[in-house]
């Protein structure tokens, strides 16, 4: 990670080696904390715009009502914070965005209600996957760890404690020589990448799992679905085995950090012919459009820097 000059704490922007954490920080001894990743894109016309800022972020103090901290700092200054954390560190040619919110120190043990804080951090980052696995697609291990049941983790909270599975499932990925790790549910059916959400094409017919399923409710998952709508073509949401992805004709995987990675591979088997196919490249145009400001119908999705 390249050091930015500075990073928003709680209302002021502090110097990026100055945001500092003491060790008996709660959230890093438990793993109690909501967090959002959001892109800032630069466009054809010498301007930037971050994108779907205000959903990123309503999902955030969702995540935080949804683990019991309460953000003490209303919406709309984070929103602001966001679009002059880019304009401070000189990012208009592009960059990520992290806001997170976490219990402080003070008290230690379970119980502990230490002062929440929020933070807003952002740095240059290149492609997730690789630009090769953006452009050839990637190989994908379906992992040993599965996501949580919905009655066991809270999957519609970004929490970070909920990411200590995706962690070992994605280490486990890449030392067995792949990109990617796939997470079934406890029932056996897919649920998502690492760190993605995932859809597949079969017979020309686009499907996703279900929203109420055990994964998160990305919103990039939710821009490919408008993506694909507004082009006639309609995405269901159901349940999908393992061998239904070996058998595909596409898949592909969604995130703000991924944004639309083909999968060419899964558990040594190729899918298809092995290259990105039409649907996966028509969603990639799309998708590029939309966060550079060329969709005129999704303007709306920008928040301009």
């Amino acid at each position: 990670m390249r050091k930015a000059d500075w990073i928003w704490r709680d209302g002021s922007f502090v110097p990026w080696d100055e945001a500092t954490l003491h060790v008996t920080t709660h959230s890093l001894h438990y793993g109690l904390a909501a967090f959002e990743g959001m892109r800032c894109y630069a466009d054809d016309k010498g301007g930037a715009a971050i994108f779907r800022l205000h959903e990123h972020l309503k999902r955030l103090y969702d995540s935080a009502h949804i683990a019991t901290m309460q953000i003490n700092v209303p919406l709309q200054q984070v929103v602001e914070a966001c679009v002059e954390l880019v304009r401070k560190n000189q990012m208009l040619d592009g960059c990520y965005l992290r806001p997170i919110v976490y219990m402080g120190d003070g008290e230690l043990g379970i119980a502990a209600q230490n002062p929440t804080h929020v933070e807003v951090i952002a740095w240059r980052w290149g492609t997730y996957l690789g630009d090769d696995g953006v452009k050839n697609g990637i190989r994908c291990k379906i992992s040993s760890f599965r996501r949580p049941a919905v009655d066991s983790m809270l999957a519609k909270g970004k929490i970070t404690g909920n990411y200590v599975s995706s962690i070992l499932a994605r280490r486990e990925a890449n030392s067995a020589g792949y990109q990617e790790a796939l997470l079934l549910d406890p029932q056996g059916y897919v649920a998502e990448g690492s760190g993605e959400n995932l859809f597949l094409v079969v017979d020309g017919k686009v499907r996703t799992p279900p929203k109420g399923a055990a994964i998160l409710h990305g919103i990039t998952r939710d821009t490919v679905i408008q993506l694909l709508g507004d082009r006639g073509i309609g995405v269901e949401e159901s349940f999908i085995s393992r061998d239904e992805l070996y058998c595909a004709g596409e898949v592909f995987l969604t995130g703000t950090a991924a944004e639309i990675t083909p999968v060419r591979e899964i558990d040594n088997r190729r899918i298809a012919d092995g290259t990105p196919g039409e649907v996966t490249r028509l969603v990639q145009k799309a998708y590029a459009a939309a966060v550079r400001g060329q969709d005129d119908k999704h303007s709306a999705w920008l928040t301009r820097v």
